[in-house]
Order: structure tokens, then C-alpha cells, then sequence
């Protein structure tokens, strides 16, 4: 089975969608999905569908949604060739819950996690050009907010937002990365329209101002500073951690730019850095959105 989360959800087997119109059994599969290969009990899913009331029928009613989903499985199987496994067997009745098993198959989300494994690794060794290449790779599996389609309870809702920290954070290395390299002016365009996305997001900014003072940008570097320290005074009554004041120290000792390293350009056919759309949730604390 194949399983897409990082961005609308989808699961396929045999080519065919396996996931159900209906929200609730949707919402099973989803996170069946998210905790594959691990049994899921069933008071957490019935949690995630019904709260902290689930009506006296949702046992009965959550083994009703696993039938229909071994069904449109079984449905995806038809027609293959014969001795086609059961069900069952992917789907599995574990007890005190289910499990699913990709049986060979992928999710996007564990194909992402490789990947920035391997961008980390990279980037603690010095290779900053594969370390940009290897997290460019794993943001481009987004191709919206996570689950953007799904209805979530308490669970997954926690497991998008989390979802969508990692792809910030992995925006961050990238770009950290790319900073290294010299490509100051090409990040300018990106981190501002990243900065507007995340007004009140300290690192963003801090890199900002450094790429800016990089290219002679030294007013606008400032200008940038003022801003997020004005965001973060009226709307969370804190001034701006030590990595901003320092970027903002270094452009008020400096007439002329830092020296930049030598700019690396981006290789031909690499993949999209940061997919189009606004990305949601925000990230709690001092990522949230201004009001």
C-alpha cells in the first residue's frame, strides 16, 4: 500500500484509492496510516472520531469502519492475480486495537524522514551543497499542509502540526545551508516572503537580515530587525532572542557587508524548495501568526 500524507491524504493499493468518501473511516485509515506496523487501540480511535462522548454503539460502529475498509481493499485486489492475500492480513484485528501493514509498501512521510536523516548527516560533515540538495528533496514531497483534506480529532491534528514544525524546520536547515553556499541574493526573495508568512518567527528573520547585509542590504536589514522586535513587543510583550540580536549587532558595527563565501549556484533540475501555498497550522508559541 501506498500512502500519502504530506499534503492531502491518499492511500493506494494494487494502483487503485483505497481511502473512503465518508470523514469517520477516513479519519481510522489515516491514523492506522500515521502508526503503520504498531497496533492502534481502539478507545484511541474512537477518541479521534467521536471525543470524549463516543456514543454506546462505537465499538460495534468502529469494527463496522474497519469492514469497509478491508472491503475497498479487497475491491483493489480484484481482478489481480489469483492467491491475492486477504484483507485481513493488512488490515490487521490485533488485541485491544488494529494495525496496518504497508505490506511492502511506502509513505511519504517515512520517505521525508530519510531523507532529512541523510540532509543531517550531510550537513554536520561540511557537505552543505548535498546537505541543501537532500532537504530541497524532502520538502518536495509536500504538496500542501499535511492532511489537508482529512478530518481531524485531538490526534491527528497534534501529528499535522508536527508535521507541518518539521517541514519549518527543514525550510531552516535548507536555507541554512544555501546561506553557506553564497546564494544570498537568491534566499532574499524566498525569506521575505517566508518572514510575511511568519511574522513573528525569529530565525527566518535573522537570516533575513544576514542575507540582506550580505548584499549591501544594510537598511533593510535594519528595517527588518524594527519590524519583528515591534511584532514581538506588542504581541507577546518579549524582545528578540539572542540569535536576532546578534544578527542585528553585526550589521550596526559593519559599514560594508561581511565577506560572503563564494556563491555556489543552485544545480540545474533541482527540485521546488518550498511548495506553493500556505502552509497550516502554525507552529505554537513563538511561531503563532500575528492576530
Amino acid at each position: 500500500m501506498e500512502i500519502t500524507v504530506l499534503g492531502r491524504f491518499g492511500a493506494t493499493e494494487n494502483g487503485l484509492s483505497v481511502v473512503p468518501a465518508a470523514a469517520k473511516p477516513r479519519a481510522v485509515l489515516a491514523l492506522l496510516a500515521l502508526h503503520q506496523g504498531s497496533t492502534v487501540p481502539s478507545e484511541t480511535l474512537m477518541s479521534e472520531i467521536w471525543g470524549e462522548a463516543p456514543p454506546r454503539s462505537a465499538d460495534n460502529t468502529l469494527q463496522g469502519y474497519v469492514v469497509r475498509l478491508r472491503r475497498l481493499i479487497g475491491a483493489a485486489w480484484s481482478g489481480s492475480a489469483p492467491g491475492a492475500p486477504d484483507p485481513k492480513w493488512l488490515l490487521q484485528t490485533r488485541p485491544g486495537g488494529y494495525s496496518l501493514d504497508l505490506a511492502g509498501g511506502d509513505i511519504d512521510m517515512l520517505r521525508m524522514q530519510r531523507l532529512a536523516a541523510s540532509g543531517y548527516r550531510a550537513a554536520d560533515g561540511g557537505e552543505d551543497e548535498r546537505a541543501s540538495a537532500l532537504f530541497a528533496q524532502a520538502l518536495a514531497l509536500w504538496s500542501g499542509p499535511a492532511l489537508s483534506d482529512t478530518r481531524t480529532g485531538v490526534r491527528l491534528t497534534a501529528e499535522a502540526l508536527r508535521l507541518e514544525n518539521v517541514r519549518l524546520s527543514l525550510l531552516e536547515r535548507r536555507i541554512a545551508a544555501d546561506m553557506r553556499l553564497g546564494r544570498h541574493h537568491e534566499l532574499i526573495v524566498e525569506l521575505s516572503a517566508l518572514c510575511a508568512e511568519f511574522p513573528l518567527h525569529e530565525g527566518l528573520h535573522a537570516q533575513l537580515m544576514r542575507a540582506l547585509h550580505r548584499t549591501g542590504g544594510r537598511w533593510r536589514a535594519l528595517e527588518v530587525y524594527q519590524r519583528l522586535r515591534t511584532a514581538l513587543i506588542d504581541q507577546l510583550g518579549l524582545d528578540p532572542c539572542a540569535e536576532v540580536r546578534a544578527a542585528h549587532q553585526a550589521v550596526l558595527e559593519s559599514e560594508t557587508p561581511t565577506a560572503a563565501p563564494a556563491r555556489t549556484p543552485y544545480p540545474a533540475g533541482r527540485p521546488t524548495p518550498y511548495p506553493a501555498g500556505r502552509p497550516a497550522p502554525y507552529p505554537a508559541g513563538r511561531l503563532a501568526p500575528a492576530s
